[in-house]
């Protein structure tokens, strides 16, 4: 049973983190029906952020050596890895997909996987291809509940996912931005008919997502604290899978997708199979095609050709 739920609790907190990336897959292809693959690399921008974040701040408070752990520092680090990411997708959306909105899709797809590439081996250019250490933000405490081993780590990944999934519920369904993201993602046309400012909602979304893949970022360097430029590729994909599961474009069905994925992968990587925990996550993205392409949460929609 302790092992049963020590499994459980790893997945979760490794779920809470695909989940935080898949919504920012979702959300796009909510409005725009397009697969962003480069938001798995600006997951490892959020990373780097965080890193050298860290480092500025302790020049600025006048720190030698590693920055010393605070809440103080970890909030700030933590906002400003969101603007950053936030102000990327900005810039991604404007230059790299806006003017291939009413391209085929083929396209836009394209320039997603270019975008991606981009991050990755630029990363590479400007931060260097070896792996670096992310620092410890808050001070690391192990933890024993009831025979369960894990560390404040863990827990924070949880509390803070969990905070981010249920602000951007309520910005979805209980603001005036919600209602209009919802609009344009039901039909782009007749939103822009009804006055909406379509441009100004995509944008915004890809914003709003870029800052969840921040997060994300962060608080996988706490608790997986080894980062290097191409530590998006396979978080990304899973991330990816984790939408599809819960029926991409679905919100609610992103967070739900990434749970699920990050508990199969716990309970798999504490088996005897545990040399396919990275693959589990392809093998339900194969049979989640075949038998509810919808995903969990989604409808199917019939689309004219």
């Amino acid at each position: 049973m302790q092992e049963f739920l020590q499994n459980l609790l790893n997945g979760i907190a490794a779920g809470s983190i695909y989940a935080l990336i898949a919504l920012g897959y979702t959300m796009v292809y909510g409005i725009l029906k397009l697969i962003n693959f480069a938001h798995g690399d600006v997951f490892m921008l959020g990373s780097f952020m965080g890193f050298y974040g860290a480092g500025v701040y302790a020049r600025i408070t006048g720190q030698t050596g590693a920055p010393q752990p605070s809440w103080v520092m970890a909030a700030i680090i933590l906002i400003a890895s969101m603007a950053i990411c936030a102000f990327f997708g900005f810039l991604n959306e404007r230059i790299a997909y806006r003017p291939l909105r009413n391209a085929p899709r083929i396209a836009s797809l394209i320039t997603a996987i270019g975008v991606s590439f981009l991050l990755e081996y630029g990363g590479q250019f400007v931060f260097g291809p070896d792996p670096k250490f992310f620092p410890q933000l808050v001070e690391k405490h192990l933890l024993n509940i009831g025979g369960i081993s894990t560390t404040n780590y863990q827990l924070i990944v949880l509390v803070v996912a969990l905070f981010f999934m249920a602000m951007l519920q309520y910005i979805i369904y209980g603001t005036k931005f919600g209602r209009a993201m919802r609009a344009v993602s039901y039909n782009f046309e007749t939103a822009s008919l009804m006055g909406i400012p379509t441009d100004r909602i995509i944008v915004t979304t890809f914003a709003i997502g870029s800052a969840l893949a921040a997060v994300a970022g962060i608080l996988n360097g706490l608790v997986y604290p080894k980062i290097d430029p191409l530590m998006g590729v396979m978080p990304g994909l899973k991330a990816f899978v984790s939408a599809v599961l819960g029926g991409i474009g679905n919100v609610p069905g992103a967070m739900v997708g990434g749970l699920i994925i990050g508990v199969i992968e716990a309970f798999v990587g504490g088996s005897r199979f545990s040399q396919f925990r990275d693959a589990i996550a392809f093998v339900i993205l194969i049979v989640i095609l075949l038998f509810r392409p919808s995903g969990l949460f989604g409808k199917y929609q019939a689309e004219k050709v």
